[in-house]
């Protein structure tokens, strides 16, 4: 099964917006309708889903929610489907998608991270169509930052395409802007300096393979089940092994380190000929750091870990695709991650 990549989306083409996780509350709607006219902005018609509400932790019953989200992925009249965020139970929707028609759809852009992981990732690995693990709809209206992409050029660009991102030098030290008191935020707050960071060694290093991944907090749910067959995605589609990504949304160190080691034994690894790990604001223990919880559970893979990535929850966001072939290169005076969709 061959990697599908959506067709590249034109002005005119319709982006579906839906909420498989949590909604938009009622105090962040103008946020959302400045990140909606952000889109239009570049020529696309929005469709905006019925699965929205975010009164609560979930935006509808699962079946509404993965109704929705099937119903746009297979409509040959959206061309990419963007959530508001993330949330916390997007595994319930998994035994409720149609599998089997995804499969057959001509493949439609989905676009997320956090949550988004629990679908997106599955989607790779059971349909062979490349999603896009990524700044969502509600970070949209930011400014992306010298050296990164944004979603909505990827989505833009044709098979074969080749792109490569830079670590911007700064990322957010703490907190999150309020979309409820400034709704049009376009400028990130990048007040702290800092670059990737190899955790396993020393030494330059180059390395190929093709890229998934996710959130640890949401995928390592999965391991063990058909949704996160690895494995058998590596077999068929990466021979020469994969570049798997990780990123730690908020759990302590001890979670963390717990969490890795689980989908490691599980063979969520095992192709892996390196780790990149996103940035993350998530608190250390006092005798066991994020890192030394990535090493303690990852080290026995004898691959390069390179660290500090911008692919997590703290931004800038560093969108990656899952499925695209990607090159790693991480030097004393030179890091990149170069994708190409084939």
């Amino acid at each position: 099964m061959p990697v599908r990549y959506p067709r590249p989306l034109r002005p005119g083409d319709r982006v579906g917006i839906t909420s498989p996780s949590s909604g938009v509350n009622e105090k962040l709607r103008e946020r959302l309708h400045v990140a909606i006219r952000d889109v239009e902005a570049r020529g696309f018609e929005v469709v905006l889903g019925k699965c929205m509400d975010g009164s609560g932790h979930v935006s509808a019953p699962a079946a509404a929610r993965a109704d929705e989200l099937t119903s746009l992925l297979t409509d040959p009249e959206i061309s990419a489907v963007v959530p508001p965020w993330g949330g916390e139970l997007a595994i319930d929707l998994l035994p409720l998608l149609d599998w089997d028609q995804l499969r057959v759809a001509e493949p439609t852009w989905l676009v997320g991270f956090s949550d988004l992981s629990t679908i997106i990732t599955p989607l790779t690995l059971l349909t062979g169509t490349a999603t896009i693990h990524g700044n969502n709809l509600m970070d949209t209206p930011y400014r992306t930052p010298d050296g990164l992409v944004s979603w909505l050029d990827i989505v833009s660009a044709p098979r074969g395409h080749q792109f490569t991102q830079i670590p911007p030098g700064h990322h957010r030290s703490t907190g999150w802007d309020d979309y409820a008191a400034q709704p049009e935020v376009r400028e990130y707050t990048l007040d702290a300096p800092g670059t990737w960071t190899r955790l396993d060694g020393s030494g330059d290093l180059e390395v190929e393979g093709r890229l998934i991944g996710g959130c640890i907090e949401t995928l390592c749910n999965l391991t063990g089940t058909a949704f996160l067959n690895v494995s058998d995605f590596a077999r068929t589609e990466a021979a020469d092994g994969l570049l798997v990504y990780v990123e730690a949304a908020g759990d302590d160190a001890f979670t963390i380190c717990r969490n890795l080691h689980g989908m490691r034994l599980a063979g969520f690894f095992d192709a892996a000929n390196a780790v990149l790990v996103g940035r993350t604001s998530a608190p250390s223990a006092p005798s066991l750091s994020q890192h030394q919880a990535v090493l303690d559970a990852l080290g026995p893979l004898n691959v390069p870990i390179i660290a500090e990535v911008e692919c997590g929850h703290v931004p800038p966001y560093m969108p990656i695709v899952n499925g695209a072939h990607g090159r790693l290169v991480h030097t004393s005076t030179r890091s990149e991650l170069t994708q190409t969709l084939v």
